[in-house]
């Protein structure tokens, strides 16, 4: 076979002409994607310790983080009125009482069986339950009637209501959920967008439940904003006993998802997220899909030795163990120069019925199988095909010999 024109020095013959990639070479390849996945790691840890006090005793009557409810719990002890944390819920159910404010930090965490069990216990107790914004989840549950209508950013806002501890206190911060209430009498409170954030429903036995759109009138760091302090005491305060439940994944009674699905017990961050992400994967694959058209051919920048494009093109099928692409390649190749040695047209070059006969005639009294060699299957393994390989070349050179 011969070389095309080289316009390099040709290498020594004892180079390397490998295909393997070198450690340099993959240290290239891979650096921006180690780069790219250490500074989310370091982005990860350093958002993670950013935020790590934020959510720590948040409406925590214990803690005195800057989201914790301690200086409240200390403003009611003066007032005399005990304050006890539960995080289960059948501590919360026993404690209920005509002379007990049963406070629910996060009342959409409890699951459909939870609800149905602290609805059965509150309403005919007589007593005071306090819901830090309820939402859509808890809502039909725990106050029929009542739905949510979207959110509004908490400000300081006027009650214009008759409810006294709201006129009493005054403006304050308050907002978040939004409420709309039907068939059922209520104080609305605090209104934001012509809707309430602040509701309190009458209740069996003079008991009531109160709806607090956002929690921030009980943040440690908001208690002295506005009529913030006023407000939080009078509506916790006006029992005798506080009980402060907080909701807890641990508790067993949460281990009942009631109906609801896999995917109901993702929160929808995590959804949003996956879809991003597959998103990004998308128009990830559109930007490395760099062929979306035809193949194009263009000419090489240098001039490649014929001898180590075919070396090259040997490994490629060794590494897929293409043994039927290569064998082939090979018999076409020598099909396609014995046919004008032998003045059978090129048209005809690759059908066995002119061929074979021709290379016989060329031959008499070869003992091959012409028609096995040019035209048979693919070889069982490579040393196979190595044999067919040094056979074709062999035949080749004895068509070739005069």
């Amino acid at each position: 076979m011969t070389d095309t024109p080289v316009s390099t020095t040709a290498a020594p013959a004892a180079a390397a002409t490998s295909l393997d990639a070198t450690p340099r070479q993959l240290w290239t390849c891979t650096r921006g994607l180690l780069l790219a996945a250490v500074i989310l790691a370091v982005a990860g840890v350093a958002l993670a310790a950013t935020r790590s006090g934020d959510q720590h005793g948040r409406l925590d009557p214990r803690s005195a983080d800057r989201y914790g409810s301690r200086a409240v719990a200390e403003l009611l002890k003066d007032r005399g009125v005990s304050t006890r944390v539960v995080t289960t819920l059948d501590e919360a159910t026993r404690a209920t009482g005509a002379d007990t404010t049963l406070l629910v930090t996060v009342p959409d965490l409890l699951t459909p069986s939870q609800q149905r069990r602290l609805h059965a216990a509150t309403v005919q107790s007589g007593g005071r339950t306090v819901l830090l914004a309820p939402g859509s989840p808890s809502l039909p549950v725990l106050a029929p009637g009542v739905r949510e209508q979207g959110s509004a950013s908490v400000a300081a806002r006027q009650p214009r209501c008759s409810l006294a501890p709201a006129t009493r206190a005054g403006a304050a911060e308050t907002g978040g959920v939004r409420y709309e209430t039907s068939g059922q009498a209520a104080e609305l409170c605090y209104p934001a967008g012509g809707l309430p954030t602040l509701v309190r429903l009458d209740a069996p036995a003079q008991g009531d439940t109160v709806l607090l759109g956002a929690p921030d009138i009980l943040y440690n760091h908001r208690l002295d904003k506005q009529g913030n302090a006023s407000l939080a005491l009078q509506l916790l305060g006006s029992r005798p006993h506080l009980i402060w439940y907080l909701p807890s994944l641990g508790d067993v009674s949460a281990t009942d998802g009631g109906d609801r699905s896999f995917f109901d017990l993702i929160p929808s961050g995590w959804l949003w997220a996956t879809l991003q992400l597959a998103l990004a994967a998308a128009l990830a694959a559109i930007w490395r899909a760099r062929r979306l058209g035809p193949l194009v051919t263009e000419r090489l920048p240098v001039a490649v030795h014929a001898s180590e494009t075919t070396e090259g093109r040997a490994r490629l099928y060794h590494k897929s163990n293409a043994r039927d692409r290569a064998a082939d390649a090979l018999r076409s190749a020598t099909r396609t120069r014995l046919a004008p040695l032998l003045g059978v047209p090129a048209s005809a070059a690759h059908a066995p019925e002119l061929l074979v006969p021709a290379v016989s005639a060329r031959l008499p009294g070869t003992e091959r199988d012409l028609r096995f060699l040019l035209f048979g299957p693919a070889p069982a393994d490579d040393a196979a095909l190595v044999r067919l390989a040094d056979e074709l070349d062999a035949l080749e050179r004895e068509v070739r010999t005069p």
